[in-house]
C-alpha cells in the first residue's frame, strides 16, 4: 500500500512539472514569435544602405495618428483641435506649423489637403537637413538611430515580458486563465514596443541638429563604431582580456615609483 502511494505521488509529481514546462514552452512560444518580428526586421536594416523608404513609411504613419487624435475622420471643422494639433506636430517633429493660419488663409483646406501639407512642409524641413549633410551620412544617421532604438527598446520589451510572466499565475485567483491573459498582454506589450520604436525614430531624426563639420565627422566615426557591433556582436574574451592586461600594464609602467619611507 505504501509503495502503491509512493507511485502515484510520483505520477503526479511528474505530471505537474510536465504540466509546468508544457506551460513555459507556450509563453516561451510567444515570446519566439515576438524575437522573429523583431530579427527579421533588424536584419532588412543592417542588409541595406538606404532605410529612406522606411523612414517615409514611418512619417506617413506617425502624421495620420496625429491627425487622427486631433481632427477625427469625416469630422466638421468645429470638432477640429487644431492648437492641439500644432502642439503634437511641435512634440514630435521640432516643427513649428502655423495650422490655424494655414486654415484662415486657405479656405479649401480639408482633412486630407490639410493632412498633405503638414507632410510636404515637414518633408521640406528634412530635405533642408540633407543638403547640410549631405545625403550619404543622412542615409547612414538613419539606419545607425534605426537600428539603434530598435536594439535598446528590445532589451526594454524583454525585461518587461519576464516581469509579466514572473507575475501572471496571479490571474488565475481572478479566475482568469493565464495562459490567455498572458497572450493578450505581451500582444499589447509589442504593440506598443512597435509604436514606441517608430515614434522615437521619427522624433530623433526630425529634431537632430548639424551645427559644424566636427558634429558631422563625430556622427559618421559613431556610425563606423556601429557598424562594427552589428558585424562583429561579441567580443572575443581572450582579446578583451589581453587589451585589459595591457592597459594595466601601462598604468604601472606610468605610475611614477613611491618614494622610501625614512628609517625602513
Amino acid at each position: 500500500w505504501v509503495n502503491k502511494a509512493i507511485e502515484n505521488a510520483q505520477r503526479k509529481v511528474e505530471g505537474h512539472n510536465f504540466d509546468i514546462r508544457k506551460q513555459l514552452l507556450e509563453y516561451d512560444d510567444v515570446a519566439n514569435e515576438q524575437r522573429k518580428v523583431i530579427y527579421q526586421q533588424r536584419n532588412t536594416l543592417i542588409g541595406v544602405d538606404d532605410v529612406s523608404t522606411n523612414l517615409s513609411v514611418m512619417i506617413e504613419e506617425v502624421t495620420d495618428e496625429i491627425m487622427a487624435t486631433h481632427i477625427p475622420r469625416q469630422s466638421q471643422e468645429s470638432q477640429w483641435d487644431v492648437k492641439g494639433l500644432e502642439e503634437a506636430i511641435q512634440a514630435e517633429y521640432g516643427l513649428p506649423m502655423p495650422i490655424a493660419e494655414w486654415l484662415a488663409e486657405d479656405e479649401d483646406l480639408h482633412e486630407e489637403t490639410l493632412r498633405q501639407k503638414i507632410e510636404s512642409e515637414y518633408r521640406a524641413a528634412y530635405q533642408l537637413k540633407e543638403d547640410q549633410a549631405g545625403a550619404e551620412a543622412m542615409r547612414h544617421l538613419e539606419k545607425s538611430v534605426m537600428l539603434q532604438v530598435l536594439d535598446e527598446r528590445w532589451k526594454e520589451h524583454l525585461a518587461n515580458m519576464d516581469h509579466l510572466r514572473q507575475g501572471i499565475g496571479l490571474r488565475g485567483y481572478a479566475q482568469k486563465d493565464p495562459k490567455q491573459e498572458y497572450k493578450r498582454e505581451a500582444f499589447a506589450l509589442f504593440e506598443a514596443l512597435l509604436e514606441t520604436v517608430k515614434y522615437e525614430i521619427v522624433g530623433l531624426l526630425s529634431k537632430v541638429q548639424f551645427r559644424s563639420e566636427d558634429e558631422l565627422a563625430q556622427m559618421e566615426a559613431e556610425r563606423a563604431r556601429q557598424q562594427m557591433q552589428y558585424e562583429h556582436p561579441t567580443l572575443n574574451a581572450q582579446s578583451a582580456a589581453d587589451a585589459a592586461g595591457q592597459y594595466a600594464q601601462r598604468e604601472t609602467d606610468q605610475k611614477p615609483a613611491e618614494a622610501p619611507v625614512k628609517g625602513a
